[in-house]
């Protein structure tokens, strides 16, 4: 297990924001993992579960965190075949792009929609990352993880799973991903690759994809009225405040424009949820993952 003091969480978040944590702990290999929680007890913080920080909105100053990375950077390989289905296991740390990758050369369908998305499969798993209507939880066959310090196999009829969100034991985000098992399909290539080309120019042109940025701010609602809309409507479309702004693509994005704080973002966030609340009556819930989580 490698340890980092006083890690920069502007440094490892891909909106650019955050103070300092206790510590870091990089997991590379089984062994860590059973020597983590006298670590974490020693430290003093809570643990965060921490992949590329493409979902995380850090607060600033000095947080009473200890990052939990795991390094487990194996695959993509093709591990077996049945029923239909080629399986492909990943590691927790494996870029998602690689895994797209790997999966259009291999001409293996079913993950398509996540083009675009800058995180790490174990991240991709453990908030059921999603877009065009496909979700990562849907097209797994198992995942090994940690989960109340031991380790285990959740295979895919157990998982408990919904909109944005993965339980394991009835917890978010208090579990560590290790790897996943993909069920995908057969198919032609070009298909696939056409598909992913259609999917990463429809995202770029609506959403701001080169920006410092975490992704969706809010959950949609409903399909019906996503936040997105709802936020345009209610004039937060290219708002700014403190550094921080909604995109003027895409009114759900929040963007870091290169000298904002987690708390700007944060008063932006809480300005642009009671404005919703009084015009539509819809109360909008957090996307982003916010540490420490003070939101509500």
């Amino acid at each position: 297990m490698r340890e980092i003091a006083s890690p920069l969480l502007s440094q490892r978040t891909t909106l650019r924001l955050g103070g300092t944590a206790i510590a870091e702990l990089i997991l590379e290999n089984p062994a860590d993992v059973a020597r983590l929680p006298d670590r974490l007890r020693a430290l003093g913080g809570a643990p965060v579960i921490m992949g590329a920080g493409s979902n995380i909105l850090a607060q600033d100053g000095d947080l009473p965190l200890v990052l939990v990375r795991p390094d487990f950077a194996q695959g993509p390989e093709v591990v077996g075949e049945s029923a239909g289905k080629v399986f492909v296991r990943a590691g927790a740390a494996v870029p998602l792009p690689r895994l797209l990758r790997f999966c259009a050369t291999h001409g293996l369908a079913g993950l398509e929609g996540l083009v675009g998305i800058p995180g790490t499969v174990g991240g991709a798993v453990a908030m059921n990352a999603g877009s065009f209507g496909v979700e990562t939880c849907r097209k797994i066959e198992n995942i090994h993880v940690v989960s109340n310090g031991e380790m285990r196999v959740v295979v895919a009829q157990a998982l408990h799973y919904s909109y944005r969100s993965l339980c394991i034991d009835d917890k978010n985000n208090d579990f560590i991903v290790l790897e996943a098992t993909f069920g995908l399909t057969r198919t032609a290539r070009d298909g696939i690759c056409n598909c992913m080309r259609h999917n990463f120019f429809e995202k770029k042109s609506k959403q701001p994809v080169t920006a410092w940025s975490a992704g969706c701010v809010f959950k949609n609602p409903s399909p019906e009225m996503p936040a997105g809309k709802l936020l345009d409507q209610a004039g937060f479309k290219g708002k700014k405040m403190g550094g921080m702004a909604f995109s003027t693509l895409h009114a759900n994005f929040m963007i870091n424009e290169g000298k904002g704080s987690a708390t700007a973002a944060l008063a932006l966030m809480q300005e642009a949820k009671e404005a919703v609340l009084e015009r539509f009556g819809i109360a909008l819930e957090p996307e982003v993952r916010i540490i420490p989580c003070l939101f509500p």
